[in-house]
């Protein structure tokens, strides 16, 4: 008897599903669900394993701020020292040490400064047929009396006279184109005497004049 009732109940529960088919349709989805949260959960814990840590960020280099004493004229850049590009606001750079200037010292030769000792300035003080009158003007440049001697020579010609203007006379000695005169009384610091001689038979334009060895000026 038992076994005449079991028969029943498999035969029902078989007949029941057959006359619902969605019930099967919600199984099967349900155990796909699973499936896929299972699968989703196996691949996060893979890939975050696997996937290197991402590399830190670059430090951000920012430029040197100048000092309120020295403001750069031209733009800053990164990674240089704006006080490099400070230019000068003066202008024009002058050099730290200016070469020296160096003045001439030269005398002026229109314009010589006095040699010191015994000196003479030679001129024509009178011309005429056959000869002239010669002057040679004396002048002591020493800080002492002197005397002195005078001696003029030409290319040829005769030796007449010499003379000193308003002194006392020294002594006069003729030689070959002209002339020799040491005088007689020495001429104070500062002081002059003229000398005057008659030349004849030549040219007015002596080939020699001293006076104590220095050549005479020609005037």
């Amino acid at each position: 008897m038992s076994g005449s009732r079991r028969a029943p109940r498999s035969s029902r529960a078989t007949a029941a599903i057959a006359s619902s088919p969605w019930i099967l349709v919600a199984a099967g989805v349900v155990v796909m669900v699973v499936l896929l949260v299972i699968a989703l959960g196996a691949y996060r814990g893979r890939s975050g394993v696997d996937t290197p840590p991402d590399p830190p960020a670059p430090p951000l280099l920012l430029p040197e701020v100048p000092s309120s004493s020295a403001t750069p004229t031209g733009p800053v850049r990164p990674g240089l020292s704006p006080r490099a590009s400070v230019q000068p606001t003066t202008g024009v750079a002058t050099p730290p040490h200016p070469a020296p200037r160096v003045t001439s010292r030269a005398a002026n030769p229109t314009s010589p400064p006095p040699p010191a000792g015994m000196i003479g300035r030679y001129r024509v003080v009178n011309s005429f047929d056959g000869g002239f009158i010669g002057e040679v003007l004396v002048r002591n440049g020493t800080a002492e009396r002197r005397g002195w001697t005078v001696r003029v020579t030409y290319a040829g010609g005769r030796f007449v006279t010499a003379w000193v203007e308003s002194s006392e006379q020294g002594r006069a000695t003729a030689i070959e184109g002209g002339f020799t005169y040491r005088s007689g009384v020495d001429v104070a610091p500062g002081g002059s005497a003229t000398l005057r001689f008659h030349m004849e038979r030549t040219d007015s334009r002596p080939t020699g004049c001293t006076v104590d060895g220095t050549p005479c000026v020609l005037g």
